[in-house]
């Protein structure tokens, strides 16, 4: 695991090393650095306990953190941000958190171009050291597979329309 000095004011940050199910689905979530949980978190940070913990990417789960332990939950609205998981369909949604982009303004570009420019913008801002989905992205990850399903999804609603 990653670990960041505490002696100078800094956020340790751990990243889980086992498999650890969703205590609210039964289903097993992505490990996430402590680091990701502590920056979207909207509480108090003495509400965290300083443990390993999941995301849980169920779209019909209300559970989004969760501790190793069982110990701690965090539901959306314990977060600074909507998660895109969550509700892959709201156009008000990050999809992109790093560089903003909603399904909203994805589903409007191809509307109106038949294309989406994002996937080039964002690897534009990946190559310039400009991207933080370790922390921004509620899963912690990159968010190009999440805007390329989103593509893909818009593209083919888009297409049945026409």
């Amino acid at each position: 695991p990653s670990q960041t000095s505490s002696k100078s004011g800094e956020l340790n940050s751990t990243t889980p090393k086992t498999k650890t199910a969703c205590p609210t689905n039964r289903q097993i979530g992505k490990p996430v650095d402590l680091l990701t949980v502590k920056a979207l978190l909207a509480l108090p940070l003495t509400q965290l306990p300083s443990e390993e913990y999941y995301f849980c990417s169920a779209s019909d789960c209300s559970t989004v953190y969760y501790s190793a332990k069982g110990t701690s939950r965090f539901n959306e609205d314990d977060l600074r941000e909507k998660v895109y998981q969550k509700r892959p369909d709201d156009d008000n949604v990050f999809v992109c958190y790093c560089f903003r982009y909603t399904v909203g303004c994805i589903r409007k570009e191809i509307e109106k171009t038949g294309a989406s420019s994002v996937v080039t913008a964002i690897t534009h801002g990946i190559q310039a050291g400009q991207c933080a989905c370790e922390i921004r992205n509620p899963d912690g990850g990159c968010c190009l597979g999440n805007v390329r399903a989103t593509l893909r999804r818009i593209t083919v609603e888009t297409n049945a329309r026409s």
